[in-house]
C-alpha cells in the first residue's frame, strides 16, 4: 500500500507541476500577444525551467530581440535553432543577433545556412548578407579616424535619443520617468489593447519603461526637463525637427483615435503620426496639428526632418507603393500646402530606411537596415548625382545606428545608438575626428588549456575617455587595435562556447589572453563556500568567493546555473538533506541580492549523499575532514 500510496502521490506531484507549468506558459503568451514583451520574458523563462520547449526557447529570443538584447537573443536562438520543429525563420533571427554581436564569420555562415532552407531567398539578398558579414570585418579592422563619443550629459539608464539642436540648447526623445509626472503603477499586471481596453498610459509593456517623451536640456545648466508642449497624448512622442529659426516644429507622436478598426479579441496596432506646431511672439508652442499624409488605420508615417526654411519635408512611411518595409519620401510645400509624398526611390531597398536629413549641400543622410551594413540600421549618405555610400566603422556599429543631426558646415553631429557600452538602450553619442592618432598594438587570443590560438574571437577596448574599439580575430588569433597613448584600458576578450575575459590594466600586448571553454553540466567547486556545522548561513569568509561567482554570471549574462549543497554525514540523513536544502537557498539568495536574476539560478541540496571522503556515518574524523564534506558546487546548465 505504501508503494501505490506513494505512486498516487508522485502522479499528483507531476501532474500539479505541468499545471503550473502550464499556467505560466499560457500567462506568458498573453503577455507576448499584447506586446508586453518585459512581462513576457519573466513568465517564459520560468515556464522553460520547468520544461524545456521549443515555444518558450523561441519566443524569449523573439522577445529579446524585440527589446534589442542582442547576446540574450542569440542565446536562445541559438538553443531554438538545436530542437525538433524549428523552423527556418530561427536561422535567419540567429544569423542577425550573430551580426548584432559582431561574430560575422559565424553570421555570415548562418545567413548561407538560412538561404539553402528557405528557397525564397534571392541571390541578391545572399549577397548582401555574405559582403555585408565581409565588409565589417575589414572596416573593423581598418577604423576611420573619428570619435565617437557617449554624450552622457543627456543620457540616462532608459532610452534616449534624436538629439536636434533648439535655442541654446538640446531637445531629445526618451523614456526616461518625466520629473514632476506621476507614474502609477497599474492595477493589472496584463491589459490587452483589444476592443474592451486601451493601453495603459502609464507604462509601456513593450519595454516595462515609461513611453517617449520630447525633453530639453538648455546648454547652461546641467538639468533635463520635459519639453513644454502640450501634446494630447498620453503614448509616445518623438522624435522632433525644428525649422533654423526655432519656431516651427514637426514630430512624430501615437494616439489612441476617436474611431479605430478593431477586430474582437486580437491585439491592434496603432500606427504613427506627424504632427506640427508653431511658436507663438510670448514663446508658448500652438496645440499639435496632423500631417495631411497621416493614416492611423493604414500606415505610419515617422521621423520627420523639416528642412531649415520649413518648405521641404522628408520623412519615412511603410505606405503602400514602397520598396519595402518603411521608405524615405519627401513632400514640398506649396502655397501653405503639402505636395503629394514623392518617394525617394534611388535610396530605398527591401529593407527600411528610417531618420532623413539633408545638410545645406542637399546631401541626403538616412539609416537603412537593407544595405551592405554593420548590422541593424547603418548610416549612409548620397550627395546630389552621387551613389549612396556607408559611413563606416566607427560611426556606425553592428547595432542600430540612427537618429542623427548635422553639423552646419556638414556631416553628422550626433547620432543614436544602441551600440555596446552605452548608458542605456539607446544613448546619444557625439562625433568628432580624432586629434591624436592611434598607436597600434597587437593582441593574440589562445584556448586556456590547450594554449591554440582561437579565431574569430571578438576583442573589444575600452579606454578612459575613448570609444570603444571592436575587432575580430584572424586565424592566428591575432589582432591589432588602436589605442590613444599613455591611457589605462579595460579589454573585453570573447568567442563563442567560451567564457567572456576581462582584464584591466595599464598596457596591452605581450602575453596571450586565454579563454577558457564552458562546459556543460560539470560539476564546478566553489572555493571556501562552507557552513558551520548545522547552520545555512553564509558565512563573511564566503562571500569572497560568491562574488567572483556574480562578476562570472554577469560577464556572461546568458548563463543559467544550478547551484548544489553538500552536508557532512554527522545527524540524521533526512534532516541533512533538508539543511542541504536551505544551504543551497542561502547561496541563491546572495546571488539575487547581489543582482541575478532569479530565473538564473536553481538550487539543489543532496545532504551527505556525495562524500569526499571517509568520513561517512560512524566514522570518527576531525572538525577540519568533515568541513570539507560541507561545501557549494554549480554547474552550468543553459547559456
Amino acid at each position: 500500500m505504501k508503494k501505490l500510496h506513494y505512486a498516487i502521490c508522485l502522479c499528483l506531484l507531476f501532474s500539479s507541476l505541468n499545471a503550473v507549468g502550464q499556467y505560466i506558459l499560457n500567462e506568458a503568451d498573453k503577455q507576448y500577444e499584447a506586446f508586453k514583451y518585459a512581462k513576457a520574458i519573466d513568465l517564459y523563462e520560468q515556464a522553460y525551467k520547468k520544461k524545456a520547449t521549443l515555444h518558450a526557447a523561441e519566443r524569449l529570443a523573439d522577445c529579446y530581440r524585440f527589446n534589442n538584447d542582442y547576446k540574450q537573443a542569440e542565446s536562445w536562438y541559438a538553443i531554438a535553432i538545436k530542437m525538433q520543429g524549428s523552423k527556418p525563420e530561427n536561422i535567419l533571427h540567429y544569423a542577425r543577433a550573430l551580426q548584432n554581436n559582431s561574430k560575422y564569420a559565424e553570421a555570415k555562415t548562418q545567413y548561407l545556412s538560412y538561404a539553402a532552407a528557405d528557397k525564397n531567398v534571392t541571390a541578391a539578398q545572399k549577397d548582401i548578407w555574405a559582403n555585408s558579414c565581409d565588409s565589417a570585418i575589414a572596416w573593423m579592422k581598418n577604423p576611420d579616424p573619428i570619435r565617437i563619443d557617449n554624450y552622457k550629459v543627456l543620457n540616462s539608464a532608459q532610452s534616449d535619443w534624436g538629439a536636434v539642436p533648439y535655442m541654446d540648447g538640446t531637445v531629445f526623445t526618451s523614456d526616461r520617468y518625466a520629473d514632476g509626472v506621476t507614474h502609477l503603477k497599474p492595477k493589472k499586471a496584463f491589459l490587452r489593447f483589444d476592443t474592451r481596453i486601451d493601453p495603459d498610459s502609464q507604462l509601456y509593456g513593450w519595454t516595462g519603461n515609461d513611453y517617449l517623451h520630447l525633453f530639453f536640456k538648455s546648454g547652461s545648466t546641467d538639468s533635463v526637463h520635459l519639453f513644454p508642449l502640450k501634446t494630447g497624448t498620453d503614448y509616445h512622442v518623438g522624435p522632433v525637427s525644428f525649422t533654423k529659426d526655432g519656431n516651427e516644429m514637426y514630430f512624430s507622436l501615437t494616439r489612441i483615435p476617436r474611431k479605430i478598426t478593431r477586430a474582437k479579441g486580437e491585439p491592434s496596432t496603432i500606427n504613427i503620426e506627424i504632427y506640427h506646431s508653431k511658436k507663438d511672439s510670448a514663446g508658448n508652442w500652438s496645440a499639435p496639428v496632423a500631417f495631411p499624409y497621416n493614416k492611423v488605420d493604414a500606415y505610419s508615417v515617422s521621423d520627420p526632418f523639416i528642412t531649415a526654411d520649413g518648405n521641404t519635408i522628408y520623412f519615412s512611411s511603410n505606405m503602400p507603393g514602397g520598396a519595402g518595409g518603411s521608405d524615405i519620401y519627401k513632400c514640398v510645400k506649396t502655397a501653405d500646402e503639402w505636395g503629394q509624398p514623392v518617394n525617394l526611390k534611388e535610396v530605398n531597398t527591401t529593407g527600411n530606411e528610417r531618420s532623413p536629413a539633408v545638410d545645406k549641400n542637399n546631401t541626403l543622410y538616412f539609416s537603412s537596415d537593407g544595405r551592405v551594413g554593420m548590422g541593424g540600421l547603418d548610416i549612409y549618405s548620397m550627395a546630389p548625382g552621387g551613389v549612396v555610400k556607408n559611413a563606416g566603422y566607427p560611426v556606425n556599429s553592428p547595432q542600430d545606428d540612427f537618429a542623427f543631426s548635422l553639423r552646419e558646415a556638414g556631416g553628422i553631429a550626433y547620432l543614436s545608438s544602441d551600440r555596446e557600452g552605452g548608458i542605456g538602450s539607446d544613448d546619444v553619442y557625439k562625433v568628432y575626428e580624432r586629434e591624436v592618432p592611434a598607436t597600434p598594438v597587437a593582441i593574440t587570443v589562445i584556448d586556456e588549456k590547450t594554449k591554440e590560438p582561437l579565431e574569430n574571437g571578438i576583442v573589444t577596448i575600452v579606454q578612459d575617455g575613448s570609444p570603444a574599439i571592436k575587432t575580430q580575430t584572424d586565424e592566428n588569433g591575432k589582432v591589432v587595435v588602436g589605442l590613444d597613448k599613455d591611457s589605462s584600458y579595460k579589454l573585453i576578450v570573447e568567442k563563442s562556447d567560451y567564457h567572456v575575459n576581462e582584464i584591466t590594466g595599464d598596457s596591452i600586448g605581450g602575453k596571450p589572453v586565454p579563454l577558457t571553454k564552458i562546459e556543460m553540466n560539470k560539476e564546478i567547486k566553489l572555493d571556501n563556500i562552507y557552513f558551520d556545522f548545522n547552520n545555512f548561513h553564509i558565512r563573511p569568509d564566503a562571500q569572497a568567493s560568491l562574488d567572483k561567482l556574480v562578476k562570472l554570471m554577469k560577464s556572461d549574462a546568458t548563463i543559467w546555473i544550478v547551484l548544489g549543497s553538500h552536508t557532512d554525514s554527522r545527524g540524521n540523513d533526512a534532516y541533512n538533506m533538508n539543511l542541504s536544502e536551505k544551504r543551497a537557498g542561502s547561496v541563491v539568495a546572495y546571488l539575487i541580492a547581489k543582482g541575478i536574476s532569479k530565473n538564473r539560478v536553481s538550487a539543489k541540496g543532496y545532504g551527505e549523499t556525495l562524500l569526499l571522503n571517509k568520513c561517512t556515518n560512524g566514522v570518527s574524523c576531525t572538525e577540519a575532514e568533515h568541513q570539507v564534506n560541507r561545501r557549494t558546487e554549480f554547474k552550468i546548465v543553459k547559456y
